[in-house]
């Protein structure tokens, strides 16, 4: 069978195209929504892209044409308009972030597959399976600040919200088929409520290493010391600190000061690297040396109690878990389980009023948890 070429997609980058496009969203009941973002390429990274899905029409959206993007507000924030998107919850992430959107009537189809227990849940694997769509990956890490974008490019960014309007379709059968269809209500519900992300801090990344078990307080002081470095450079140079220097590196040179340019040959950094950087890593190695002790952030060891609560509940959901053939997380979402093993609930209504957020899990185990948690 030959599959016919689709027609290119609508580039939108000037006011009245943009106008035209919102119009004809909001006169949907379902569009079909995706973003790419520069994390690869930029020290903070922004949406570069947003592609949009009609039964008729693909759009691909250029954020970076415009100052201002209000006028997308009322469609995430309506809850007449069903949003699909794959894998939402990054997306959403980097849209509250870049515009402050608010979401309401989301469809996650591979939030649906997981709760199918589908033992592939990528969009290219799905795409195949269903609608015998090949999707080249060539453009899977792309700079999509980059401007000129080559057609190419756009008819890859499209590819992620062509389709999902009829998988969607597909997916809710299935729920609604294994009687599955309340789990994904109540999943799309809690997605809508994402936050906006921390603001990164320059030099933070230092505390991701300070829970190993390899490394000395003095190691530690001069890592940070060694990051503050890094993130300087990098958003200097508007780049992804790992592509200044990788974390490994970094970690040997905090294990292994150096005090000279040939040490920070002998540890691996290139002649590039320390004809540019060589001195600044130098002076924070020394620094890092000589600072106070700093201390790793250690994580409050849990009362035995709320342990205990953990462990049954643990151990119960994964049972659950078991005979339906998906992650433990489907049955009891991980906030919820914590949530329930630091706070038991006095009574059933106490119980029902914690997970109001996800009112069928409540029908299918309230009873069940109360049995397990309840004071």
């Amino acid at each position: 069978m030959t599959v016919e070429p689709l027609p290119p997609p609508i580039w939108v980058e000037e006011p009245v195209s943009l106008k035209h496009m919102v119009e004809d969203l909001a006169a949907q009941q379902r569009i079909a929504v995706d973003t790419e973002s520069n994390s690869l390429h930029a020290y903070r990274e922004q949406v570069c892209l947003i592609q949009f899905s009609t039964p008729e029409t693909d759009y691909v959206l250029d954020p970076l044409a415009f100052d201002d993007l209000q006028s997308l507000a009322p469609l995430f924030a309506s809850p007449r308009i069903e949003k699909v998107f794959h894998a939402a919850e990054y997306d959403l992430i980097c849209l509250k972030r870049d515009y402050g959107f608010e979401f309401k009537n989301l469809f996650d189809t591979m939030q649906a597959a997981r709760i199918l227990g589908y033992s592939f849940v990528g969009l290219d694997a799905i795409l195949n399976e269903k609608f015998h769509v090949k999707v080249d990956k060539r453009y899977q890490k792309a700079d999509w600040a980059a401007r000129p974008l080559t057609p190419e490019q756009l008819d890859y960014a499209r590819m992620d919200t062509h389709y999902l309007l009829p998988l969607r379709d597909l997916l809710e059968a299935e729920l609604r088929e294994k009687g599955r269809w309340g789990y994904a209500l109540d999943d799309f519900s809690l997605v809508c409520r994402v936050s906006e992300p921390k603001e990164k801090t320059n030099g933070s990344s230092w505390k991701r290493f300070g829970a190993r078990k390899d490394i000395t307080p003095r190691e530690l002081t001069i890592l940070r010391e060694l990051c503050l470095c890094r993130d300087t450079i990098a958003e200097s140079l508007n780049r992804p600190p790992f592509k200044v220097i990788p974390d490994a590196l970094l970690l040997d040179i905090a294990k292994n000061p150096p005090e000279k340019d040939v040490d920070l040959a002998a540890l691996g950094l290139s002649q590039k690297q320390i004809h540019l950087w060589g001195g600044q890593i130098l002076a924070a190695t020394r620094r890092g040396m000589k600072n106070p002790l700093v201390k790793a952030e250690q994580a409050e060891r849990p009362k035995e109690a709320v342990i205990r609560r953990l462990d049954k509940l643990k151990t119960w959901r994964k049972k659950v878990a078991e005979g339906m053939k998906v992650e433990s997380d489907i049955v009891l979402p991980k906030g919820l389980l914590h949530m329930l093993a630091e706070h038991p609930p006095k009574n059933l209504e106490e119980l029902r009023t914690m997970m109001c957020e996800s009112p069928f899990r409540f029908e299918q185990y309230g009873e069940q948890i109360y049995q397990l948690i309840g004071r």
